[in-house]
């Protein structure tokens, strides 16, 4: 079975794994590695991003009539993270290791606190919403994650 409760919380682990190596080279202040690192946890929360917004929120609020609810929250949610995600760069970029710090752990903050909404709310509530569309989503968001996972 391909749920989408199953699929997106194997990713957010993928996430975290590009997030700790991202950290990890900072603290050693290899600049080249943390800059690579950081782009490979960018595009990777990026397309994570992209899966929800693109595939998942609007079938669920299709399926539930619902637009103002959970799904507008991890949107204000992912957008928030996306500044992060800027402010990192910057930081990375002006080898600023206390600065990335300070973001990093605002981001870690964020993104624990939004991943356990969804894997313990959301996720569970779409997939009972969507019925026998649960598993098909599923599958496109897996064969959507795939192909850009690096």
């Amino acid at each position: 079975m391909t749920l989408p409760a199953q699929i997106l919380p194997e990713h957010h682990r993928h996430c975290d794994e590009l997030f700790v190596a991202a950290e990890e080279s900072v603290r050693r202040s290899d600049w080249k590695a943390a800059a690579a690192a950081l782009t490979r946890f960018h595009d990777q929360l990026k397309a994570h991003f992209e899966a929800e917004e693109g595939l998942l929120f609007p079938a669920f609020e299709s399926a539930t009539g619902m637009s103002g609810g959970p799904t507008r929250m991890m949107r204000y949610e992912h957008e928030q993270m996306r500044n992060l995600l800027e402010q990192l760069a910057v930081a990375c970029a002006a080898h600023d290791g206390n600065g990335y710090a300070g973001d990093a752990e605002t981001l870690l903050i964020l993104m624990q606190q939004h991943n356990m909404k969804e894997e313990n709310i959301l996720y569970p509530m779409c997939d009972r919403a969507l019925g026998a569309d649960a598993e098909r989503l599923g599958a496109k968001l897996n064969d959507m994650l795939e192909k850009r996972h690096a």
